[in-house]
């Protein structure tokens, strides 16, 4: 590896390492036009508001009557399923992402994942694409640590548990506000677009593959 101020990668799994499609786990179960609302910017039916509970720590029994009580059983019943099926929602890993993960640990850089994600549903990312639990050298899962990017917290428990120096990582998220709060702490924050510009952004850091 030569000689760089960075010595790690850190990386968002939904929408960085996984493609994630709500609609992919629904479509063909539900009626078109409840799958459409659902997954809609604006979903009137909250379930990514559940999901983000749930990515919090909170158990599913726990959200489910709140579910029921502010949407119906139709609507409750839905998100059962979908917690239940959650790997369908995973079609596929991101066009050049393991092979950039494999590059980085090729180089000798540290590769590491950290995620907004329910500690009840984590298990199928592994288990679907289990070449990313062999890349990575660690995880922190927000719903496992009750901790929840975009705060402070969980960035530096990552830090800690792994042992790096935050001016020496980069952090890749979909989300701008999960940059802003890796920034914020030190370590070099890139909004994601796709493999090729992570590799740019990369590169233009020093990394060399």
């Amino acid at each position: 590896m030569t000689q760089s101020p960075v010595t790690d990668v850190i990386f968002d799994f939904c929408g960085v390492l996984l493609d994630w499609q709500t609609r992919a786990c629904l479509e063909g179960h539900f009626p078109d036009e409840v799958v459409a609302a659902i997954c809609a910017d604006d979903d009137p039916h909250g379930f990514f508001r559940y999901e983000d509970r749930m990515d919090a720590g909170e158990d599913f029994a726990d959200i489910y009557p709140d579910v029921v009580r502010e949407q119906g059983e139709d609507i409750a019943r839905i998100f059962k399923y979908y917690i239940d099926h959650y790997d369908d929602a995973l079609p596929r890993t991101l066009p050049g992402m393991v092979e950039l993960l494999e590059d980085l640990k090729r180089h000798g850089y540290g590769v590491w994942g950290l995620t907004n994600w329910s500690h009840e549903t984590f298990h199928f990312a592994f288990g679907k694409f289990p070449r990313l639990a062999e890349l990575l050298n660690g995880t922190v899962v927000s719903g496992v640590e009750k901790l929840h990017k975009p705060n402070a917290d969980i960035y530096e428990l990552a830090l800690n548990r792994f042992g790096l120096n935050a001016g020496q990582c980069v952090f890749f998220d979909d989300t701008a506000r999960n940059v802003v709060g890796a920034n914020e702490v030190g370590i070099h924050g890139v909004l994601f677009e796709n493999a090729l510009q992570a590799r740019e952004s990369l590169a233009a850091l020093g990394v060399r593959l």
